[in-house]
Protein backbone atom coordinates (compact mmCIF):
# COMPACT_ATOMS: atom_id res chain seq x y z
CA UNK A 1 0.00 0.00 0.00
CA UNK A 2 2.86 2.48 0.75
CA UNK A 3 4.29 1.52 -2.62
CA UNK A 4 1.22 2.24 -3.78
CA UNK A 5 0.70 5.83 -2.63
CA UNK A 6 4.74 6.93 -3.61
CA UNK A 7 3.56 5.78 -6.54
CA UNK A 8 0.12 7.88 -6.91
CA UNK A 9 2.22 11.00 -5.46
CA UNK A 10 4.98 10.96 -8.33
CA UNK A 11 2.35 10.30 -10.68
CA UNK A 12 0.81 13.75 -9.50
CA UNK A 13 3.84 15.41 -9.64
CA UNK A 14 4.40 14.12 -12.96
CA UNK A 15 0.97 15.51 -14.10
CA UNK A 16 1.50 18.75 -12.58
CA UNK A 17 5.50 19.13 -12.95
CA UNK A 18 5.42 22.45 -15.58
CA UNK A 19 2.24 24.12 -13.00
CA UNK A 20 4.75 23.29 -9.94
CA UNK A 21 7.65 24.50 -11.42
CA UNK A 22 6.07 27.97 -10.37
CA UNK A 23 7.33 29.53 -7.74
CA UNK A 24 3.98 30.68 -6.55
CA UNK A 25 2.28 26.90 -7.13
CA UNK A 26 4.84 24.44 -5.81
CA UNK A 27 4.55 21.23 -3.70
CA UNK A 28 2.40 23.27 -0.66
CA UNK A 29 -0.09 25.09 -4.18
CA UNK A 30 -0.15 21.97 -5.62
CA UNK A 31 -1.72 20.11 -2.28
CA UNK A 32 -4.12 23.34 -1.57
CA UNK A 33 -5.56 22.40 -5.01
CA UNK A 34 -5.77 18.88 -4.51
CA UNK A 35 -8.04 19.25 -1.08
CA UNK A 36 -10.41 22.00 -2.69
CA UNK A 37 -13.63 21.09 -3.08
CA UNK A 38 -15.41 23.36 -5.72
CA UNK A 39 -19.08 23.51 -6.80
CA UNK A 40 -19.75 24.78 -10.46
CA UNK A 41 -23.14 25.78 -11.61
CA UNK A 42 -23.50 25.22 -15.52
CA UNK A 43 -21.49 23.00 -17.89
CA UNK A 44 -22.87 24.87 -20.72
CA UNK A 45 -20.29 26.99 -22.89
CA UNK A 46 -18.87 29.32 -19.92
CA UNK A 47 -18.54 25.75 -17.81
CA UNK A 48 -16.99 23.68 -21.18
CA UNK A 49 -14.25 26.63 -20.94
CA UNK A 50 -13.65 26.45 -17.14
CA UNK A 51 -13.95 22.87 -16.20
CA UNK A 52 -11.05 21.12 -18.15
CA UNK A 53 -8.73 24.07 -16.83
CA UNK A 54 -9.79 23.19 -13.42
CA UNK A 55 -9.90 19.56 -13.69
CA UNK A 56 -6.10 19.68 -15.46
CA UNK A 57 -4.76 22.27 -12.89
CA UNK A 58 -5.85 18.94 -9.99
CA UNK A 59 -8.70 20.24 -8.00
CA UNK A 60 -9.69 17.87 -6.34
CA UNK A 61 -13.49 17.56 -5.86
CA UNK A 62 -15.68 19.20 -8.58
CA UNK A 63 -19.53 18.90 -7.90
CA UNK A 64 -21.30 20.07 -11.20
CA UNK A 65 -24.50 20.58 -11.58
CA UNK A 66 -26.26 21.75 -14.56
CA UNK A 67 -30.21 19.45 -15.51
CA UNK A 68 -29.76 20.48 -19.71
CA UNK A 69 -28.94 17.84 -22.20
CA UNK A 70 -26.69 18.20 -24.90
CA UNK A 71 -27.91 19.93 -28.10
CA UNK A 72 -26.31 20.16 -31.66
CA UNK A 73 -26.82 24.04 -31.29
CA UNK A 74 -24.50 23.98 -28.53
CA UNK A 75 -21.27 22.08 -29.81
CA UNK A 76 -20.25 25.02 -31.76
CA UNK A 77 -18.83 27.12 -28.54
CA UNK A 78 -19.28 24.15 -25.64
CA UNK A 79 -16.03 22.41 -27.13
CA UNK A 80 -16.11 19.75 -23.71
CA UNK A 81 -18.86 17.49 -25.83
CA UNK A 82 -18.89 15.83 -29.43
CA UNK A 83 -21.48 15.32 -31.49
CA UNK A 84 -21.77 11.93 -29.86
CA UNK A 85 -22.78 13.44 -26.32
CA UNK A 86 -26.05 14.56 -27.83
CA UNK A 87 -28.90 13.73 -26.18
CA UNK A 88 -26.39 13.18 -23.05
CA UNK A 89 -27.00 15.41 -19.85
CA UNK A 90 -24.47 17.58 -20.11
CA UNK A 91 -23.18 16.98 -16.53
CA UNK A 92 -22.85 13.48 -17.00
CA UNK A 93 -20.93 14.08 -20.17
CA UNK A 94 -18.71 16.35 -18.95
CA UNK A 95 -17.68 14.40 -16.12
CA UNK A 96 -17.17 11.22 -18.36
CA UNK A 97 -14.67 13.53 -20.22
CA UNK A 98 -13.26 15.60 -17.44
CA UNK A 99 -12.25 12.02 -15.87
CA UNK A 100 -10.62 10.56 -19.05
CA UNK A 101 -8.78 13.81 -18.81
CA UNK A 102 -7.80 13.28 -15.21
CA UNK A 103 -8.79 10.33 -13.64
CA UNK A 104 -6.95 11.50 -10.23
CA UNK A 105 -10.03 14.34 -9.30
CA UNK A 106 -13.60 13.81 -8.01
CA UNK A 107 -16.42 14.85 -9.78
CA UNK A 108 -19.82 14.55 -8.52
CA UNK A 109 -22.59 15.00 -11.58
CA UNK A 110 -25.48 16.59 -10.35
CA UNK A 111 -28.33 16.65 -13.20
CA UNK A 112 -30.75 18.56 -11.35
CA UNK A 113 -31.82 22.32 -11.34
CA UNK A 114 -30.49 24.84 -9.23
CA UNK A 115 -33.31 26.15 -7.07
CA UNK A 116 -33.08 28.26 -3.77
CA UNK A 117 -34.46 25.43 -1.91
CA UNK A 118 -31.96 23.16 -3.26
CA UNK A 119 -28.81 25.22 -3.37
CA UNK A 120 -28.14 25.73 0.16
CA UNK A 121 -26.33 22.46 1.22
CA UNK A 122 -23.70 22.48 -2.06
CA UNK A 123 -22.82 25.85 -1.27
CA UNK A 124 -22.33 25.37 2.24
CA UNK A 125 -20.00 22.08 1.65
CA UNK A 126 -17.44 23.97 -1.14
CA UNK A 127 -14.55 25.61 -0.89
CA UNK A 128 -15.50 27.85 -3.81
CA UNK A 129 -18.50 28.53 -5.83
CA UNK A 130 -18.39 29.00 -9.85
CA UNK A 131 -21.54 30.69 -11.49
CA UNK A 132 -21.34 29.37 -14.91
CA UNK A 133 -25.34 28.78 -15.27
CA UNK A 134 -26.45 31.75 -17.73
CA UNK A 135 -29.14 32.60 -15.49
CA UNK A 136 -29.98 35.85 -13.57
CA UNK A 137 -31.76 33.76 -10.84
CA UNK A 138 -29.07 31.52 -10.35
CA UNK A 139 -26.72 34.31 -9.98
CA UNK A 140 -28.44 35.98 -7.52
CA UNK A 141 -29.44 32.86 -5.18
CA UNK A 142 -26.11 31.85 -5.26
CA UNK A 143 -24.16 35.12 -3.94
CA UNK A 144 -27.06 35.56 -1.35
CA UNK A 145 -26.11 32.23 -0.26
CA UNK A 146 -22.24 33.21 -0.52
CA UNK A 147 -22.64 36.11 1.45
CA UNK A 148 -24.71 33.94 4.03
CA UNK A 149 -21.97 31.20 4.40
CA UNK A 150 -18.76 33.54 3.52
CA UNK A 151 -17.78 31.98 0.49
CA UNK A 152 -16.05 33.26 -2.66
CA UNK A 153 -18.05 33.64 -5.50
CA UNK A 154 -16.77 33.48 -9.28
CA UNK A 155 -19.55 34.45 -11.57
CA UNK A 156 -19.38 35.07 -15.59
CA UNK A 157 -21.78 35.86 -18.24
CA UNK A 158 -21.46 36.43 -21.82
CA UNK A 159 -24.06 37.64 -24.68
CA UNK A 160 -22.98 38.40 -28.06
CA UNK A 161 -19.66 39.35 -28.43
CA UNK A 162 -18.72 40.36 -24.75
CA UNK A 163 -19.19 39.42 -21.31
CA UNK A 164 -17.75 40.13 -17.61
CA UNK A 165 -16.29 37.60 -14.86
CA UNK A 166 -15.87 39.05 -11.72
CA UNK A 167 -14.71 37.63 -7.84
CA UNK A 168 -17.69 38.75 -5.58
CA UNK A 169 -18.40 37.62 -1.80
CA UNK A 170 -15.89 36.23 0.99
CA UNK A 171 -15.63 39.49 3.04
CA UNK A 172 -16.53 42.08 0.64
CA UNK A 173 -19.45 42.96 -1.63
CA UNK A 174 -22.17 40.60 -3.22
CA UNK A 175 -23.16 40.46 -6.93
CA UNK A 176 -26.02 42.49 -5.93
CA UNK A 177 -23.86 45.14 -4.73
CA UNK A 178 -22.28 45.78 -8.32
CA UNK A 179 -25.65 44.83 -10.25
CA UNK A 180 -28.56 45.70 -7.98
CA UNK A 181 -31.31 45.81 -10.37
CA UNK A 182 -32.15 43.47 -12.81
CA UNK A 183 -32.56 44.07 -16.20
CA UNK A 184 -35.93 45.58 -18.21
CA UNK A 185 -35.26 42.32 -20.29
CA UNK A 186 -33.60 39.04 -20.49
CA UNK A 187 -31.44 37.68 -23.42
CA UNK A 188 -30.32 34.44 -24.21
CA UNK A 189 -27.46 32.75 -26.31
CA UNK A 190 -30.54 31.72 -28.61
CA UNK A 191 -32.03 34.62 -29.27
CA UNK A 192 -29.33 37.47 -29.32
CA UNK A 193 -26.09 34.85 -30.47
CA UNK A 194 -23.28 34.54 -28.81
CA UNK A 195 -19.22 34.00 -30.45
CA UNK A 196 -18.22 30.48 -29.06
CA UNK A 197 -14.40 32.72 -28.75
CA UNK A 198 -16.11 35.24 -26.16
CA UNK A 199 -17.26 32.52 -24.17
CA UNK A 200 -14.22 30.26 -24.23
CA UNK A 201 -11.83 33.86 -22.77
CA UNK A 202 -14.26 34.85 -20.40
CA UNK A 203 -13.88 31.03 -19.21
CA UNK A 204 -10.65 30.69 -18.97
CA UNK A 205 -10.65 33.49 -16.87
CA UNK A 206 -13.33 32.25 -14.72
CA UNK A 207 -11.23 29.34 -14.07
CA UNK A 208 -7.48 31.73 -13.73
CA UNK A 209 -9.89 33.78 -10.66
CA UNK A 210 -10.42 30.44 -8.94
CA UNK A 211 -7.22 29.14 -9.10
CA UNK A 212 -5.60 32.51 -8.05
CA UNK A 213 -8.01 32.45 -5.18
CA UNK A 214 -7.05 28.75 -4.06
CA UNK A 215 -3.30 29.51 -4.50
CA UNK A 216 -3.65 33.01 -2.42
CA UNK A 217 -2.12 34.63 -5.40
CA UNK A 218 -0.98 38.14 -4.96
CA UNK A 219 -2.71 40.67 -5.86
CA UNK A 220 -6.40 38.90 -4.96
CA UNK A 221 -8.43 38.39 -7.72
CA UNK A 222 -11.35 39.04 -4.78
CA UNK A 223 -13.45 41.96 -5.63
CA UNK A 224 -12.74 42.69 -9.37
CA UNK A 225 -14.52 42.34 -12.26
CA UNK A 226 -13.09 41.90 -15.79
CA UNK A 227 -14.98 43.09 -18.95
CA UNK A 228 -13.84 41.64 -22.34
CA UNK A 229 -15.23 42.33 -25.92
CA UNK A 230 -14.27 39.81 -28.41
CA UNK A 231 -15.11 42.21 -31.48
CA UNK A 232 -13.22 45.09 -30.66
CA UNK A 233 -10.86 42.85 -28.47
CA UNK A 234 -10.76 45.08 -25.57
CA UNK A 235 -10.36 44.06 -22.08
CA UNK A 236 -10.66 45.92 -18.60
CA UNK A 237 -10.67 45.71 -14.92
CA UNK A 238 -12.09 47.25 -12.33
CA UNK A 239 -12.09 47.20 -8.06
CA UNK A 240 -15.78 47.20 -6.69
CA UNK A 241 -14.03 46.20 -3.17
CA UNK A 242 -16.08 49.85 -2.21
CA UNK A 243 -19.31 48.66 -3.74
CA UNK A 244 -22.47 49.06 -1.11
CA UNK A 245 -24.76 46.41 -0.47
CA UNK A 246 -28.63 47.26 -1.60
CA UNK A 247 -30.63 48.89 0.94
CA UNK A 248 -33.62 46.42 0.17
CA UNK A 249 -33.08 42.77 -1.42
CA UNK A 250 -35.81 40.49 -2.97
CA UNK A 251 -34.63 37.20 -2.41
CA UNK A 252 -35.70 34.66 -4.89
CA UNK A 253 -37.23 31.11 -3.53
CA UNK A 254 -38.09 27.62 -4.45
CA UNK A 255 -41.12 25.99 -4.33
CA UNK A 256 -41.12 24.29 -1.15
CA UNK A 257 -40.22 27.41 0.69
CA UNK A 258 -43.99 29.14 -0.62
CA UNK A 259 -46.49 29.02 2.60
CA UNK A 260 -50.24 29.05 2.97
CA UNK A 261 -50.19 32.68 4.10
CA UNK A 262 -48.46 33.43 0.76
CA UNK A 263 -50.25 35.61 -2.25
CA UNK A 264 -48.81 34.05 -4.90
CA UNK A 265 -49.32 35.61 -8.49
CA UNK A 266 -48.52 33.88 -11.61
CA UNK A 267 -47.18 36.55 -14.40
CA UNK A 268 -46.28 33.50 -16.92
CA UNK A 269 -49.39 33.64 -19.60
CA UNK A 270 -51.58 30.36 -20.21
CA UNK A 271 -49.65 29.67 -23.42
CA UNK A 272 -46.53 29.80 -21.40
CA UNK A 273 -47.42 27.12 -18.38
CA UNK A 274 -51.01 26.15 -18.63
CA UNK A 275 -50.76 25.16 -14.76
CA UNK A 276 -50.10 28.22 -12.22
CA UNK A 277 -47.52 27.43 -9.99
CA UNK A 278 -49.70 26.91 -7.02
CA UNK A 279 -53.20 25.69 -6.87
CA UNK A 280 -54.50 29.07 -5.37
CA UNK A 281 -51.63 31.41 -7.64
CA UNK A 282 -53.49 33.98 -8.95
CA UNK A 283 -52.73 34.52 -13.15
CA UNK A 284 -52.30 38.35 -13.80
CA UNK A 285 -49.80 39.93 -16.62
CA UNK A 286 -47.01 42.58 -15.57
CA UNK A 287 -49.20 45.57 -16.54
CA UNK A 288 -52.17 44.43 -14.89
CA UNK A 289 -50.62 43.86 -11.53
CA UNK A 290 -51.07 47.18 -10.14
CA UNK A 291 -54.55 47.07 -10.41
CA UNK A 292 -54.39 44.42 -7.82
CA UNK A 293 -56.15 45.20 -3.81
CA UNK A 294 -53.92 42.94 -1.60
CA UNK A 295 -53.42 42.44 2.33
CA UNK A 296 -50.22 44.37 3.03
CA UNK A 297 -49.58 42.22 5.63
CA UNK A 298 -48.85 38.84 3.65
CA UNK A 299 -45.54 38.21 1.59
CA UNK A 300 -46.03 38.57 -2.26
CA UNK A 301 -44.99 35.91 -4.18
CA UNK A 302 -44.30 37.05 -7.89
CA UNK A 303 -43.40 33.59 -10.02
CA UNK A 304 -42.28 33.54 -14.07
CA UNK A 305 -39.77 32.20 -16.17
CA UNK A 306 -36.62 34.00 -15.50
CA UNK A 307 -36.98 36.03 -12.58
CA UNK A 308 -37.40 39.64 -14.56
CA UNK A 309 -40.94 39.84 -14.99
CA UNK A 310 -41.24 38.69 -11.45
CA UNK A 311 -38.83 42.08 -10.83
CA UNK A 312 -40.38 44.43 -12.74
CA UNK A 313 -43.76 43.16 -11.27
CA UNK A 314 -42.54 44.06 -7.63
CA UNK A 315 -41.13 47.35 -8.49
CA UNK A 316 -44.77 48.29 -9.59
CA UNK A 317 -46.56 46.90 -6.63
CA UNK A 318 -44.04 48.64 -4.56
CA UNK A 319 -44.84 52.11 -6.06
CA UNK A 320 -47.88 50.97 -4.77
CA UNK A 321 -46.90 51.07 -1.04
CA UNK A 322 -46.30 46.52 -0.80
CA UNK A 323 -43.14 45.76 0.72
CA UNK A 324 -42.82 42.15 1.41
CA UNK A 325 -42.28 40.41 -1.47
CA UNK A 326 -40.16 36.90 -2.71
CA UNK A 327 -39.18 35.98 -6.98
CA UNK A 328 -39.52 32.87 -8.48
CA UNK A 329 -37.88 31.35 -11.90
CA UNK A 330 -40.03 28.40 -12.62
CA UNK A 331 -38.55 28.38 -16.16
Amino acid sequence: MAENNAADRKMNHDRYQRQMILPEIGISGQKALEDAKIFVVGAGGLGSALLPWLAGAGIGQITLMDHDRVEESNLHRQTLYRTSDIGQYKAQAAKNHLLAMNPQITIHAVTQFLAPDNAANYVQDADMIIDAADSLAVTYTLSDLCMVYKKPFISSSVIQWSGYVGAFCLDGPSYRAVFPEMPQQTQSCSTSGVIGTAVATLGSLQAQMSLSYLLKIDPSPMHNLIRYNAKTLQLSKFSFSKAKEPKKVIPFIGLSQITDQDIVIELRSIEETPQVITANAMRVSVPNVISLSLPTDRRIVLCCRSGIRAAKAASLLGEKGYAHFALMAAG
